[in-house]
């Protein structure tokens, strides 16, 4: 028993993360329905950021995984002005295309910036626990959880108490609706788009702490997330944390109870079984359409 509350802990710990690496990438889907494949190299880019800044300065790169949302913000803007906005005005189902070439250019960017060797921040508390009886709370997992917690407690009040968040519900239930009421849909999908980015500033900080990476990481982060976002149901935030929780669950109750090179295909098992059983996801969350929004 005491095995399987450990484990049980330690998956809804690393579920917390999972779930602030997910929330731009749904936030993203839900406002202008574009699937990010380019998501998964910015998380692992400011998992480089946060790790370089460590390197350097030998802060925490917790924190400074939240300074590293600034500049991941800037790269959303100039990923959505350069090649979102301008792919879409051609054919929107290009975006996919578009986002795609933009991981394997960043994939190739971080190469030639920092090279191909695996790197990990490791801060003085990365090997510590805190302990409640026969239980250990590893720091590392813990504070990463905590500080996902706080972002995206953040990103939820930014949605629904300043003007910003709610142009950006606006433009989500209509586009054309909310340019009658006086919202700059162009202005706000590029502002919600380096929102979303954003977030994987501290995502990639608390990807640095609690797994190695290297520039081709980006595979294995953007199947995860892919999971998380099906199996909650695409453009539901509230669903992408449940499927967060129940991705962590399932890879510590598959390492722990089967097998740990098993681990990364849970993700994929995942998405399979929910897209054969359930293809609208844990929360029914639908595809809109502008056009049916009369």
């Amino acid at each position: 028993m005491t095995l399987l509350l450990q484990t049980v802990i330690f998956g809804c710990l690393v579920g917390g993360v999972y779930a602030l690496m997910s929330s731009g990438f749904t936030l993203i889907f839900g406002v202008m329905n574009v699937i990010n494949l380019a998501h998964g190299s910015m998380i692992v880019l400011g998992a480089y950021v946060s790790w370089w800044l460590w390197h350097e300065t030998g802060l925490d790169p917790l924190l400074l995984g939240l300074c590293a949302c600034v500049p991941m913000a800037a790269v959303g803007w100039l990923l959505y002005k350069a090649v979102v906005a301008q792919v879409q005005r051609i054919d929107p189902g290009l975006t996919l295309v578009a986002t795609f070439a933009f991981s394997m250019v960043g994939e190739g960017v971080i190469t030639l910036i920092w090279g191909n060797s695996a790197h990990a921040s490791t801060p003085g508390y990365f090997t510590t626990s805190y302990h409640l009886g026969s239980l250990a709370i590893p720091k590392a997992q813990f504070y990463a959880c905590l500080g996902a917690l706080a972002v995206l407690g953040a990103l939820f009040a930014l949605l629904h108490r300043t003007f910003l968040g709610r142009a950006i519900r606006a433009c989500a239930s209509s586009r054309s609706g909310a340019e009658l009421i006086g919202v700059n849909v162009e202005q706000s999908m590029a502002q919600m788009f380096a929102l979303g980015v954003a977030t994987t500033g501290f995502g990639g900080a608390a990807l640095s702490v609690l797994y190695q990476f290297t520039p081709d990481s980006q595979d294995i982060w953007i199947g995860r997330v892919l999971c998380v976002v099906v199996l909650g149901g695409l453009g539901s935030l509230a669903g992408a944390a449940l499927g967060a929780v129940l991705l962590g669950l399932g890879e510590t109750l598959t390492s722990t109870y089967w097998s740990v090179s098993w681990t990364t295909s849970v993700p994929y098992m995942l998405i399979l079984a929910v897209l054969l059983l359930r293809p609208q996801g844990l929360f029914g969350a639908t595809l809109r359409r502008e056009g049916s929004q009369a």
